[in-house]
This record gives C-alpha cells, structure tokens and sequence, in this order.
C-alpha cells in the first residue's frame, strides 16, 4: 500500500535570515535515509554557510534566483532550471534578490546535519 504523506515538518534553516524548510519526505517527517524532499521558501538577502555535503543535491527553482556558489565562481539559477550540487564539493547557497527564492531541493542520500559539513562563516566567498 502507498504511503500518504499528509503533511511537511518544518525543519529550522541555517543562515543569515529565517528561511522556510517544509521537509515531506526525509530523515525528521517520513524517516526516509534514502532520501530526502524538502519545499524551501528563502527571503531576499538570505545566505547559509558554505558546505561540503556527503550527499547529492539536486534543486529546482520554483521562484526567483538561487545562487550558488562553488569553489572558483558561482551559478544564478533561475525558475524553471535546476542544478546539482555534487556529494563531496563545496557549495554555499544565497539568495541576492529582491524577490528571494522557492525551490525544491531533493537529496540523496537524505539530508542530515552530520552529512552536511558546514563551514563556521555564513558571508559568500564569491
């Protein structure tokens, strides 16, 4: 039988501002290792710590821009494209926008603070 997923937790985010995680399928909502899906909502001027995450992102703009930075230069995603994030590279999020940014991000395997490997500054080294 399918599982229902009635509806997201919401998970506090790392970063500059309040930004909204609504995780449906993970590691806190449906126990998910495998995985994890997560509807993300970021205000203008939001950044997060850069990270070397042991897993695969994969994130598709809803809304807005998201950048994302990586060692050497950094990538404007705009709605309607998607980017991954590779397991074991250093990227860091933000969104420079007026408008902010929604998104979708997926991981695999599921996101997990200890997977993660934030780095101690939150200001964006591009």
């Amino acid at each position: 039988m399918p599982t229902l997923i009635g509806s997201p937790t919401r998970i506090e985010a790392a970063g500059n501002k309040p930004k909204l995680i609504d995780e449906y399928i993970g590691r806190v909502n449906s126990r998910q290792e495998m995985i994890s899906i997560a509807h993300m909502r970021s205000p203008a001027g939001w950044v997060e710590p850069g990270q070397t995450p042991e897993f695969e992102e994969f994130t598709i703009v809803l809304k807005g821009l998201l950048r994302v930075a990586y060692a050497g230069g950094h990538l404007d995603v705009h709605a309607g494209q998607a980017v991954i994030a590779h397991a074991g590279e250093w990227v860091q999020y933000s969104t420079p926008t007026d408008e902010g940014a929604e998104y979708i991000a997926v991981c695999v395997p599921a996101f997990s603070p200890t997977l993660v490997h934030r780095d101690d500054a939150s200001e964006p080294e591009s």
